[in-house]
C-alpha cells in the first residue's frame, strides 16, 4: 500500500498530464517526478529536509499545487493564506516554528517582514511562463542563505507531510499535523468514492491553503493518475469559460461557490449544455437541498455532497455515485474511516439512528493536536481497541446508513432549554422563492440565553420583508424554532474559503449591544 505522497505519484506514465493552467503546456507525471527530485535536492542542500517545516505563501495556480506536492515528498509543508496580515504571519510562522518561507519571485507582501522578525529563511519561487504549468525552481534569498547540507531524502509514512491550523473562530487556532499515511489514505478514499481514473480532469477552483483543495482536488486526482487544471482562484465570471476550454470531468467547491455558479448559468446556456461533467462535488459546509437539486437539473450530472474536516485529512463521509442515491440534506455514507455517533459527555457509542456527536476512527485521522494536551483529552477517546476523534458535529444516521448533520455542537441554539438546529431553519427559509442564501445563528437574549436569528440574502430582482419571512417560517416550524429576528443583507460575511460564518455573526452585524 502506498503510504507516502511520493508513492502516490510513482506509478503513472511519464507522458500522462498531471498539472495544467491557462496558456501553459501540461506538466506531465514524469516531469512532476523530476521536479520533485530537483526541488528536494535544492532544499536538502540548504539544510532543509524531513521534519523541517516550510511555510508556503503563494497564489492559487499550478505553482502552488506543484510546490505542495513536491515539497510534501520530503519536508513538512505549511500552506498559509496569502491574504493574511503581517501580524497574522507573525503568529503562524512563530507557532509553526517554520524553517523557511516559500514566496513568489516578485512577492513583496506582509509575510516578508514577519519572516525577517522570526528569523525565517526566504526561498523565492521562480516559474518562467515558457515552462510547463507548475514547473519552478527555488532560489534562496540574500547572502549566506545556504545552510549545512541535509541528507533528508524522501519522507516516510510516519513523517508529518502537512501542517494546518484549525479556523480558531472561538479559540486560539490549534495545529493539526497530518502524517504522510494520513494524506495517502484520504487521497485514496476520495478517489475510490468518486471512482477517479486517468481519464478524469479536475477543474480546481478551491484555495490551496485549505485541506479541501489540497487533498480533494489536487492529491486525490494525482493519486488516481488523473489531471488537475489549476485556476488562479474562484471567479464566477470566468468559470464558464474554463468549463468550455478545459473540458473538466468534475469540480469540487463549497456551497457559496455553487450558488454563484448557478446564478450565472442561465446566461451561459450553450456552455452548460456542452459541459460534459461526470459529477459535481460539494464539501466544507452544508449544501442546501435546494442548491443540490438546482445543480443536478442545470448540469445533468450527480451532485456528491461530502463531509470533511482538517483533522481527518478532509473526507469522512460522502454521498455515493449512482446507482446508489444522493440524498439531499445528507452528507452520505462512511467514506474511508469508521463513522459513528457518540454520547457528547461520555466515551460511549450510540445506536446508529440516535442523535449524538459524530466520531470517526481511521487511517486518515491526525494523531492529535500538536502541543495541546487539553484539546487532545477533549477530542480523542479510546474504546474497544480503537482511537476515536470527536468532530464537534451533531448528527444521526438513517436506516440506510446515510448521515445527516444537524449542526456544530457549538452552533446549536439553546433557546431557554429548547435546542434548535440552525441547519433545519436554513432549509425551511431556503424554500421561500425570494431567498438565495440563509445563515441561522444565535442571538444573545437576556432571559432565554439565546434567541433564533437569521441573515438572508434575496434573489436578484426579488423582494421580501422580515415579517413575510418570519410568517413563512412559522407555518413550517415549531414556534420556538422560528427566527425572532431576520436581517436582510446584500451579502453574508464569509470565511477565507468561502464558507458562511455562524459563530460571531450577531456581533459582526452589530446585534449584540
Amino acid at each position: 500500500m502506498s503510504d507516502t505522497v511520493k508513492d502516490l505519484l510513482s506509478s503513472h506514465p511519464d507522458d500522462a498530464p498531471a498539472l495544467g493552467a491557462a496558456g501553459r503546456d501540461w506538466l506531465t507525471f514524469g516531469q512532476l517526478r523530476d521536479l520533485t527530485d530537483a526541488t528536494l535536492a535544492t532544499v536538502n542542500g540548504l539544510g532543509i529536509g524531513r521534519g523541517d517545516r516550510l511555510a508556503i505563501v503563494l497564489p492559487n495556480g499550478p505553482e502552488m499545487a506543484a510546490a505542495f506536492v513536491t515539497l510534501a515528498c520530503g519536508t513538512t509543508t505549511a500552506p498559509l493564506n496569502p491574504a493574511y496580515r503581517e501580524e497574522e504571519y507573525d503568529f503562524y510562522l512563530s507557532d509553526l516554528k517554520a524553517k523557511a518561507l516559500v514566496v513568489a519571485e516578485d512577492y513583496d507582501g506582509p509575510a516578508l517582514p514577519a519572516a525577517q522578525r522570526q528569523g525565517v529563511r526566504v526561498l523565492r519561487l521562480s516559474s518562467p511562463t515558457d515552462k510547463p504549468a507548475g514547473w519552478f525552481q527555488l532560489l534562496p534569498e540574500g547572502p549566506g542563505a545556504e545552510g549545512e547540507a541535509k541528507t533528508g531524502g524522501y519522507a516516510e509514512a510516519d513523517d508529518v507531510g502537512l501542517v494546518l491550523h484549525t479556523s480558531g473562530t472561538t479559540s486560539r487556532p490549534k495545529i493539526v499535523p497530518l502524517l504522510q499515511r494520513n494524506l495517502a489514505a484520504s487521497a485514496r478514499h476520495i478517489g475510490a468514492t468518486l471512482e477517479l481514473t486517468p481519464a478524469d480532469r479536475c477543474l480546481n477552483i478551491m484555495p490551496l491553503f485549505h485541506i479541501h483543495g489540497l487533498i480533494a482536488a489536487v492529491l486525490s486526482s494525482l493519486t488516481a493518475g488523473a489531471s488537475v487544471w489549476c485556476s488562479p482562484g474562484f471567479n464566477a465570471l470566468q468559470i464558464f469559460g474554463w468549463l468550455e476550454s478545459v473540458k473538466p470531468t468534475w469540480y469540487t467547491a463549497v456551497p457559496t461557490m455553487h450558488q454563484a455558479i448557478l446564478a450565472r448559468a442561465a446566461r451561459n446556456e450553450a456552455i452548460v449544455a456542452d459541459a460534459d461533467l461526470r459529477l459535481i462535488r460539494s464539501s466544507s459546509a452544508s449544501l442546501p437541498p435546494q442548491v443540490m437539486t438546482a445543480l443536478q437539473e442545470t448540469f445533468g450530472c450527480p451532485v456528491i455532497e461530502s463531509y470533511g474536516m482538517t483533522e481527518a485529512a478532509h473526507q469522512m463521509a460522502s454521498n455515493p455515485l449512482p446507482p446508489r442515491a444522493q440524498k439531499a440534506g445528507s452528507v452520505g455514507i462512511a467514506a474511508g474511516p469508521l463513522v459513528r455517533t457518540a454520547d457528547e459527555a461520555a466515551d460511549r457509542l450510540l445506536e446508529p439512528q440516535a442523535t449524538g456527536e459524530v466520531v470517526i476512527s481511521g487511517p486518515n485521522v491526525t494523531p492529535g493536536y500538536e502541543a495541546n494536551p487539553d484539546a487532545n483529552a477533549k477530542s480523542f477517546f479510546e474504546l474497544e481497541g480503537r482511537r476515536w476523534f470527536r468532530t464537534g458535529d451533531q448528527g444521526h444516521f438513517d436506516a440506510e446508513g446515510y448521515l445527516r448533520i444537524t449542526g456544530r455542537l457549538k452552533e446549536i441554539i439553546n433557546r431557554g432549554g429548547e435546542k434548535v438546529s440552525p441547519l433545519e431553519v436554513d432549509e425551511v427559509l431556503m424554500d421561500h422563492p425570494s431567498v438565495a442564501q440563509v445563515v441561522t445563528f444565535a442571538l444573545p437574549h437576556p432571559k432565554l440565553g439565546e434567541e433564533v436569528a437569521a441573515a438572508v440574502v434575496l434573489r436578484e430582482g426579488q423582494e421580501a420583508q422580515e415579517r413575510q419571512l418570519r410568517d413563512f417560517a412559522s407555518e413550517r416550524l415549531a414556534d420556538f424554532k422560528v427566527p425572532r429576528k431576520v436581517v436582510i443583507l446584500p451579502e453574508i460575511p464569509k470565511g477565507a474559503t468561502g464558507k458562511l460564518q455562524r459563530i460571531g455573526l450577531a456581533e459582526k452585524l452589530g446585534l449584540t449591544s
